[in-house]
């Protein structure tokens, strides 16, 4: 268990593309180690590795490797949770996904989005965590399709994007693909990304309600909080991203700044299903896949930002985490079509 959770809101998504399957929902969820009765509960949490068996499992009872790529053509905020109001009353949709990044933890911390403006137009960059197991494809492409669902129910248009990439190889059967995004996909990319114009971004949004917006974002805000006050590890974790200039962050000046114990802190985290050592891993992979993204910082500054005592302990972590140096994972992401040159 990595700590890492997903709303019940999102995971009714998926309870309901299984029931289209016409596959016995119930025993899917017990199969996969979930309770389906949770999902009455809005504050219900769900582990993401146990979201990858169930739908490893869909795939496999249906007979059908799309069926992420199942959901209604006709879309709902009820996926979002409370984040859906704050995106509604937003001016467009560059507005809205602004408002998804900040708030994503509400619907999922066991995701990454990004949203980069660049030249050939705004990309939506997906990461999903999965814990100790391999991320199925079925649980990217539902997010994928699901988030451009959404944005063309916002828009009220038939929006289509430039482009849609997957980290995934291609599929055998494309017409799935075809049907869900209506645009041209590209597989084997260096991550998972909706590209949409600059144009369809910034068109104003028919649900945009200045007003409601202030109330929304304040009720979303407050949502949040709750949701990690009672998380330590997102109170280390903002310490650590706080500290790490200054060199390998220290567990004890961490449980310091937390006014607990080492001891304490490392039981806190256990329970959250993480260790310190394995949260300072994980920002420093997460810092380094966006900092490689901006060419204008040096792999000496990089190593620097994220704490490292040299450049080579960052190449031996870059081999670690991304399969090959530094240099190379820039260079890749330089050879992307439409790559963002800035990363928030």
């Amino acid at each position: 268990m990595t700590g890492r959770t997903i709303s019940a809101a999102w995971v009714k998504g998926i309870a309901e593309i299984i029931q289209a399957e016409h596959l016995d929902a119930r025993a899917l969820f017990a199969e996969a180690g979930l309770e389906i009765d949770a999902l009455q509960h809005p504050e219900a949490r769900f582990e993401p590795e146990k979201i990858s068996v169930l739908w490893e499992l869909a795939a496999q009872r249906s007979g059908n490797s799309a069926v992420g790529l199942n959901i209604p053509p006709a879309a709902t905020p009820a996926s979002f949770d409370a984040v859906a109001y704050v995106m509604m009353s937003c001016p467009n949709l560059r507005a809205a996904l602004e408002r998804l990044v900040r708030y994503l933890r509400i619907v999922s911390d066991a995701a990454d989005i990004t949203l980069h403006n660049n030249a050939g137009g705004y990309s939506i960059h997906v990461t999903l965590y999965g814990g100790g197991r391999p991320v199925p494809r079925q649980r990217v492409e539902f997010v994928l399709a699901t988030m451009l669902n959404f944005c063309r129910w916002l828009s009220g248009r038939d929006l289509r994007p430039l482009a849609v990439d997957f980290a995934n190889p291609e599929p055998e059967n494309m017409q799935p693909y075809e049907q869900a995004f209506h645009c041209p996909l590209r597989f084997n990319a260096p991550q998972h990304r909706l590209l949409f114009s600059h144009e369809d971004m910034t068109q104003p949004l028919p649900t945009s309600n200045p007003m409601l917006a202030e109330l929304h974002d304040r009720y979303a805000g407050e949502h949040l909080n709750r949701l990690e006050s009672a998380r330590i590890s997102f109170k280390a974790r903002e310490l650590i991203i706080r500290h790490l200039p200054d060199g390998d962050p220290l567990r004890a000046d961490i449980a310091k700044h937390l006014h607990m114990s080492e001891r304490t802190l490392q039981r806190r985290l256990q329970e959250e299903g993480t260790s310190f050592n394995q949260l300072v891993d994980d920002i420093r992979h997460e810092l380094a896949r966006d900092r490689l993204g901006q060419h204008n910082v040096t792999l000496s500054q990089i190593a620097y930002l994220l704490g490292f005592a040299d450049q080579s302990t960052f190449f031996r972590a870059c081999k670690r985490w991304f399969g090959m140096s530094p240099g190379e994972y820039r260079a890749r992401l330089g050879q992307e079509p439409g790559r963002a040159d800035a990363l928030p």
